[in-house]
Protein backbone atom coordinates (compact mmCIF):
# COMPACT_ATOMS: atom_id res chain seq x y z
CA UNK A 1 0.00 0.00 0.00
CA UNK A 2 1.43 3.67 -1.13
CA UNK A 3 2.73 5.65 1.77
CA UNK A 4 -0.07 8.75 1.94
CA UNK A 5 1.45 11.85 1.63
CA UNK A 6 -1.28 14.59 2.42
CA UNK A 7 -4.66 15.34 3.70
CA UNK A 8 -6.74 18.02 2.68
CA UNK A 9 -10.01 18.84 0.39
CA UNK A 10 -10.63 19.37 -3.27
CA UNK A 11 -12.45 22.85 -3.44
CA UNK A 12 -14.07 24.97 -6.07
CA UNK A 13 -16.96 27.20 -5.74
CA UNK A 14 -18.45 26.24 -2.42
CA UNK A 15 -17.97 22.90 -2.28
CA UNK A 16 -14.94 20.63 -0.31
CA UNK A 17 -13.84 17.16 -0.65
CA UNK A 18 -12.15 15.81 1.48
CA UNK A 19 -9.56 13.93 0.36
CA UNK A 20 -6.53 11.98 0.54
CA UNK A 21 -3.29 11.93 -1.39
CA UNK A 22 -1.16 9.71 -2.97
CA UNK A 23 1.86 8.87 -4.69
CA UNK A 24 0.52 7.18 -8.71
CA UNK A 25 3.88 5.71 -9.30
CA UNK A 26 6.50 3.80 -7.82
CA UNK A 27 10.56 3.67 -9.19
CA UNK A 28 11.56 0.37 -10.88
CA UNK A 29 14.82 2.40 -12.25
CA UNK A 30 17.94 0.24 -11.70
CA UNK A 31 19.57 1.89 -8.32
CA UNK A 32 23.55 1.66 -7.63
CA UNK A 33 25.22 2.21 -4.38
CA UNK A 34 28.17 3.65 -4.40
CA UNK A 35 31.15 1.57 -2.95
CA UNK A 36 34.88 1.60 -2.31
CA UNK A 37 36.44 -0.48 -4.67
CA UNK A 38 38.81 -2.00 -1.91
CA UNK A 39 36.61 -3.57 0.35
CA UNK A 40 33.22 -3.24 -1.40
CA UNK A 41 32.52 -1.26 1.67
CA UNK A 42 29.08 1.34 0.94
CA UNK A 43 30.48 4.64 0.85
CA UNK A 44 27.78 7.22 2.28
CA UNK A 45 26.53 10.85 2.06
CA UNK A 46 27.71 13.22 4.28
CA UNK A 47 25.96 16.09 4.80
CA UNK A 48 28.66 18.77 6.03
CA UNK A 49 28.97 22.11 6.94
CA UNK A 50 30.19 24.15 3.99
CA UNK A 51 32.20 26.46 5.90
CA UNK A 52 33.96 24.45 8.41
CA UNK A 53 33.81 20.79 6.09
CA UNK A 54 32.75 19.66 9.45
CA UNK A 55 29.59 16.98 9.86
CA UNK A 56 26.38 18.13 10.31
CA UNK A 57 23.40 15.67 12.38
CA UNK A 58 20.08 15.35 11.12
CA UNK A 59 17.94 17.05 14.19
CA UNK A 60 20.77 20.75 13.69
CA UNK A 61 19.71 20.86 10.14
CA UNK A 62 16.67 23.90 9.27
CA UNK A 63 15.68 25.26 6.86
CA UNK A 64 16.61 28.85 5.09
CA UNK A 65 15.52 31.42 3.09
CA UNK A 66 18.51 33.98 1.43
CA UNK A 67 17.49 37.20 1.24
CA UNK A 68 20.80 38.38 0.66
CA UNK A 69 23.93 36.89 -0.51
CA UNK A 70 24.85 34.70 2.24
CA UNK A 71 22.13 35.90 4.32
CA UNK A 72 19.04 33.78 5.36
CA UNK A 73 15.93 33.69 7.33
CA UNK A 74 15.44 30.81 9.13
CA UNK A 75 12.08 28.94 8.72
CA UNK A 76 10.58 26.15 10.47
CA UNK A 77 7.80 23.47 8.72
CA UNK A 78 5.16 24.79 11.52
CA UNK A 79 5.70 28.12 10.19
CA UNK A 80 5.66 27.92 6.40
CA UNK A 81 2.39 25.75 6.91
CA UNK A 82 1.42 29.28 9.32
CA UNK A 83 2.11 31.54 6.99
CA UNK A 84 -0.98 30.30 4.46
CA UNK A 85 -2.53 27.50 6.37
CA UNK A 86 -5.29 27.23 3.82
CA UNK A 87 -2.94 27.10 0.53
CA UNK A 88 -1.28 24.10 2.59
CA UNK A 89 -4.83 21.89 3.08
CA UNK A 90 -6.60 22.38 -0.20
CA UNK A 91 -6.76 21.46 -3.98
CA UNK A 92 -7.73 25.27 -4.97
CA UNK A 93 -9.52 24.63 -8.31
CA UNK A 94 -9.45 27.87 -10.25
CA UNK A 95 -10.88 26.92 -13.74
CA UNK A 96 -12.09 24.24 -15.74
CA UNK A 97 -10.12 23.73 -19.08
CA UNK A 98 -9.96 21.28 -22.47
CA UNK A 99 -8.00 18.41 -21.34
CA UNK A 100 -6.28 18.46 -24.45
CA UNK A 101 -5.29 22.43 -24.14
CA UNK A 102 -2.73 21.34 -21.37
CA UNK A 103 0.32 20.58 -23.32
CA UNK A 104 2.82 17.07 -22.57
CA UNK A 105 4.97 19.66 -22.09
CA UNK A 106 3.92 20.64 -18.60
CA UNK A 107 3.03 17.65 -17.24
CA UNK A 108 5.43 16.75 -13.97
CA UNK A 109 4.31 14.53 -11.15
CA UNK A 110 1.36 12.37 -10.93
CA UNK A 111 -0.89 11.49 -7.84
CA UNK A 112 -3.87 10.23 -6.87
CA UNK A 113 -6.48 11.65 -4.79
CA UNK A 114 -8.89 9.44 -2.70
CA UNK A 115 -11.84 10.84 -0.83
CA UNK A 116 -11.57 10.93 3.32
CA UNK A 117 -13.84 11.22 6.11
CA UNK A 118 -17.21 10.18 4.45
CA UNK A 119 -16.00 12.16 1.18
CA UNK A 120 -17.53 9.52 -1.54
CA UNK A 121 -20.59 11.01 -2.56
CA UNK A 122 -19.28 14.30 -3.09
CA UNK A 123 -16.29 13.07 -4.82
CA UNK A 124 -17.47 10.92 -7.11
CA UNK A 125 -20.12 13.91 -7.98
CA UNK A 126 -17.29 15.71 -9.19
CA UNK A 127 -15.68 13.10 -10.81
CA UNK A 128 -18.57 12.06 -13.05
CA UNK A 129 -19.43 15.87 -13.55
CA UNK A 130 -15.83 16.11 -15.12
CA UNK A 131 -16.32 13.06 -16.95
CA UNK A 132 -19.48 14.74 -18.89
CA UNK A 133 -17.57 17.79 -19.73
CA UNK A 134 -14.37 16.67 -20.86
CA UNK A 135 -13.02 19.35 -18.57
CA UNK A 136 -10.07 19.23 -16.58
CA UNK A 137 -9.27 21.05 -13.73
CA UNK A 138 -6.69 23.82 -13.00
CA UNK A 139 -5.59 23.90 -9.15
CA UNK A 140 -2.92 25.33 -7.31
CA UNK A 141 -1.79 22.93 -4.59
CA UNK A 142 1.45 23.23 -1.90
CA UNK A 143 3.11 20.13 -1.62
CA UNK A 144 6.60 19.60 0.45
CA UNK A 145 6.75 23.38 1.50
CA UNK A 146 6.06 24.46 -2.60
CA UNK A 147 3.29 25.62 -4.43
CA UNK A 148 2.32 24.05 -7.49
CA UNK A 149 0.17 24.82 -10.42
CA UNK A 150 -1.69 21.18 -10.82
CA UNK A 151 -4.24 19.20 -13.35
CA UNK A 152 -7.29 17.14 -11.76
CA UNK A 153 -7.53 14.55 -14.07
CA UNK A 154 -10.73 12.02 -13.71
CA UNK A 155 -9.08 8.55 -14.71
CA UNK A 156 -11.79 5.83 -14.12
CA UNK A 157 -12.92 5.34 -10.90
CA UNK A 158 -9.96 7.49 -9.16
CA UNK A 159 -9.21 11.59 -8.94
CA UNK A 160 -5.93 12.24 -10.44
CA UNK A 161 -3.50 15.32 -9.62
CA UNK A 162 -1.01 15.91 -11.92
CA UNK A 163 1.43 18.65 -11.07
CA UNK A 164 2.61 20.98 -13.71
CA UNK A 165 5.24 23.27 -14.47
CA UNK A 166 4.39 26.85 -14.37
CA UNK A 167 5.14 28.82 -17.71
CA UNK A 168 8.77 30.47 -17.11
CA UNK A 169 9.99 26.83 -16.34
CA UNK A 170 9.39 25.56 -19.97
CA UNK A 171 11.66 26.55 -22.80
CA UNK A 172 10.46 28.91 -25.07
CA UNK A 173 11.00 27.21 -28.80
CA UNK A 174 12.21 30.47 -30.33
CA UNK A 175 15.84 29.96 -28.88
CA UNK A 176 16.41 26.88 -30.86
CA UNK A 177 16.99 26.77 -34.41
CA UNK A 178 14.29 24.71 -36.06
CA UNK A 179 12.77 24.00 -39.41
CA UNK A 180 9.95 26.06 -40.42
CA UNK A 181 6.71 24.80 -39.79
CA UNK A 182 4.85 23.41 -43.31
CA UNK A 183 5.96 20.61 -45.37
CA UNK A 184 6.71 23.09 -48.29
CA UNK A 185 8.69 25.81 -46.32
CA UNK A 186 10.95 22.68 -45.23
CA UNK A 187 11.49 21.60 -48.37
CA UNK A 188 9.61 18.01 -47.61
CA UNK A 189 8.16 16.79 -50.94
CA UNK A 190 4.83 15.19 -51.13
CA UNK A 191 5.95 12.22 -52.40
CA UNK A 192 7.97 11.82 -48.84
CA UNK A 193 5.15 13.32 -46.48
CA UNK A 194 3.14 10.58 -48.10
CA UNK A 195 5.28 7.78 -47.13
CA UNK A 196 6.11 9.00 -44.09
CA UNK A 197 1.87 9.08 -43.25
CA UNK A 198 1.70 5.85 -44.46
CA UNK A 199 4.47 4.59 -42.04
CA UNK A 200 2.56 6.34 -39.33
CA UNK A 201 -0.60 4.69 -40.36
CA UNK A 202 1.50 1.10 -40.93
CA UNK A 203 2.50 1.72 -36.94
CA UNK A 204 -0.52 3.05 -35.47
CA UNK A 205 -1.94 1.30 -32.16
CA UNK A 206 -4.24 1.82 -29.36
CA UNK A 207 -2.07 2.35 -26.45
CA UNK A 208 -1.39 -0.18 -23.74
CA UNK A 209 1.10 0.39 -21.16
CA UNK A 210 1.67 -3.23 -20.72
CA UNK A 211 3.51 -3.22 -24.16
CA UNK A 212 6.31 -1.77 -23.52
CA UNK A 213 9.00 -2.42 -20.71
CA UNK A 214 12.59 -0.96 -19.57
CA UNK A 215 14.62 -3.51 -21.40
CA UNK A 216 18.39 -1.59 -19.59
CA UNK A 217 16.44 -2.51 -16.25
CA UNK A 218 16.07 -6.05 -17.42
CA UNK A 219 19.69 -6.00 -19.14
CA UNK A 220 21.14 -5.09 -16.12
CA UNK A 221 19.69 -7.54 -13.77
CA UNK A 222 20.44 -10.12 -16.45
CA UNK A 223 24.15 -9.37 -15.62
CA UNK A 224 23.80 -8.93 -12.06
CA UNK A 225 22.04 -12.70 -11.83
CA UNK A 226 24.99 -14.11 -14.42
CA UNK A 227 27.96 -12.34 -11.98
CA UNK A 228 25.76 -13.34 -8.33
CA UNK A 229 26.26 -17.49 -10.54
CA UNK A 230 29.64 -17.09 -11.35
CA UNK A 231 30.71 -16.02 -8.18
CA UNK A 232 32.43 -12.97 -9.75
CA UNK A 233 30.24 -10.72 -7.71
CA UNK A 234 33.81 -8.36 -6.74
CA UNK A 235 35.07 -8.88 -10.19
CA UNK A 236 35.76 -5.88 -12.51
CA UNK A 237 35.48 -7.20 -15.68
CA UNK A 238 37.61 -5.23 -18.84
CA UNK A 239 35.00 -5.07 -22.12
CA UNK A 240 35.97 -3.92 -25.44
CA UNK A 241 33.96 -1.03 -26.08
CA UNK A 242 31.32 -1.96 -28.91
CA UNK A 243 32.14 -0.54 -32.48
CA UNK A 244 30.00 2.18 -32.90
CA UNK A 245 26.19 1.43 -34.80
CA UNK A 246 26.27 2.70 -38.14
CA UNK A 247 23.13 5.95 -38.01
CA UNK A 248 20.55 5.99 -40.07
CA UNK A 249 21.43 9.66 -40.91
CA UNK A 250 24.18 8.39 -43.08
CA UNK A 251 21.09 7.90 -45.43
CA UNK A 252 21.22 10.93 -47.83
CA UNK A 253 18.03 9.79 -49.67
CA UNK A 254 15.21 9.98 -47.15
CA UNK A 255 12.67 8.61 -49.89
CA UNK A 256 14.72 5.40 -49.39
CA UNK A 257 14.70 5.17 -46.12
CA UNK A 258 11.20 6.06 -46.02
CA UNK A 259 10.72 2.88 -48.08
CA UNK A 260 12.55 0.30 -46.57
CA UNK A 261 11.09 1.86 -43.21
CA UNK A 262 7.59 0.85 -44.51
CA UNK A 263 8.45 -2.95 -44.61
CA UNK A 264 9.43 -2.69 -41.18
CA UNK A 265 5.88 -2.07 -39.54
CA UNK A 266 3.94 -4.46 -36.67
CA UNK A 267 3.10 -7.48 -37.38
CA UNK A 268 -0.56 -7.47 -38.15
CA UNK A 269 -2.72 -7.70 -41.13
CA UNK A 270 -1.96 -6.01 -43.95
CA UNK A 271 -4.38 -2.60 -43.90
CA UNK A 272 -5.57 -0.70 -47.12
CA UNK A 273 -2.91 1.72 -46.52
CA UNK A 274 -0.10 -0.83 -46.07
CA UNK A 275 -1.66 -2.41 -49.75
CA UNK A 276 -0.82 1.09 -50.96
CA UNK A 277 2.02 1.43 -49.74
CA UNK A 278 3.54 -2.12 -51.39
CA UNK A 279 1.88 -0.89 -54.78
CA UNK A 280 3.64 2.37 -54.54
CA UNK A 281 7.05 0.41 -53.90
CA UNK A 282 6.04 -1.42 -56.82
CA UNK A 283 5.86 1.14 -58.73
CA UNK A 284 8.88 3.05 -57.57
CA UNK A 285 11.18 0.44 -58.08
CA UNK A 286 9.69 -0.46 -61.86
CA UNK A 287 10.15 3.64 -62.20
CA UNK A 288 13.85 3.00 -60.92
CA UNK A 289 14.26 0.21 -63.21
CA UNK A 290 13.47 2.12 -66.52
CA UNK A 291 15.96 4.88 -65.89
CA UNK A 292 18.47 2.57 -65.27
CA UNK A 293 18.33 0.99 -68.67
CA UNK A 294 15.93 2.75 -70.76
CA UNK A 295 13.67 -0.11 -71.89
CA UNK A 296 9.82 -0.15 -71.07
CA UNK A 297 9.26 -2.65 -73.59
CA UNK A 298 8.63 -5.33 -70.94
CA UNK A 299 6.00 -3.38 -69.51
CA UNK A 300 4.87 -1.67 -72.46
CA UNK A 301 3.74 -5.70 -73.99
CA UNK A 302 0.03 -5.76 -74.96
CA UNK A 303 -2.01 -7.80 -72.50
CA UNK A 304 -3.07 -9.88 -75.36
CA UNK A 305 0.71 -10.88 -75.87
CA UNK A 306 1.41 -11.68 -72.43
CA UNK A 307 -1.65 -13.85 -72.27
CA UNK A 308 -0.29 -15.45 -75.48
CA UNK A 309 3.26 -16.43 -73.87
CA UNK A 310 1.86 -17.56 -70.60
CA UNK A 311 -0.49 -20.19 -72.76
CA UNK A 312 2.50 -21.08 -74.67
CA UNK A 313 4.49 -21.63 -71.81
CA UNK A 314 1.51 -23.57 -70.18
CA UNK A 315 1.44 -25.90 -73.22
CA UNK A 316 5.18 -26.77 -73.30
CA UNK A 317 5.47 -27.49 -70.02
CA UNK A 318 2.08 -30.06 -70.19
CA UNK A 319 2.86 -33.70 -68.73
CA UNK A 320 1.99 -36.77 -69.07
CA UNK A 321 1.62 -38.66 -72.54
CA UNK A 322 -0.56 -35.78 -73.90
CA UNK A 323 1.91 -33.37 -73.75
CA UNK A 324 4.59 -35.52 -75.42
CA UNK A 325 2.23 -36.95 -78.05
CA UNK A 326 1.74 -32.88 -79.61
CA UNK A 327 5.71 -32.47 -78.91
CA UNK A 328 6.51 -35.49 -81.06
CA UNK A 329 3.77 -34.73 -84.17
CA UNK A 330 5.30 -31.16 -84.08
CA UNK A 331 8.71 -32.01 -84.22
CA UNK A 332 7.71 -34.59 -87.54
CA UNK A 333 5.87 -32.16 -89.14
CA UNK A 334 8.66 -29.52 -89.15
CA UNK A 335 11.51 -32.12 -90.31
CA UNK A 336 8.84 -32.67 -93.41
CA UNK A 337 8.97 -28.93 -94.13
CA UNK A 338 12.30 -28.65 -94.14
CA UNK A 339 13.14 -31.39 -96.35
CA UNK A 340 10.72 -30.59 -98.89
Amino acid sequence: MAHMIWKGAISFGLVHVPVQLYPATRSEKVGFNLLDKRTIDPVGYKQINKRTGKDVTRDNIVRGFEYEKDKYVVLTDEEIRAANPESTQTVDILAFVDAPDISFLYLDTPYFLTPDRKGEKVYALLREAMKSSGKVGVASVVLHNKQHLAALIPVGPVLALNTLRWAEEVRDFDEFKLPAEGAKAAGVSARELDMAQKLIDDMSDTWDPSKYHDTFRDDIMALVDRKVREGKTEEITDIEAPREARQSADILDLSDLLKRSLGRGKNKPASSSRKRATEDEAADGNADAEDDDGSTAARKKPRAARSTGSARTSRSSGSGSGGRATAKSTTAARKRRAAA
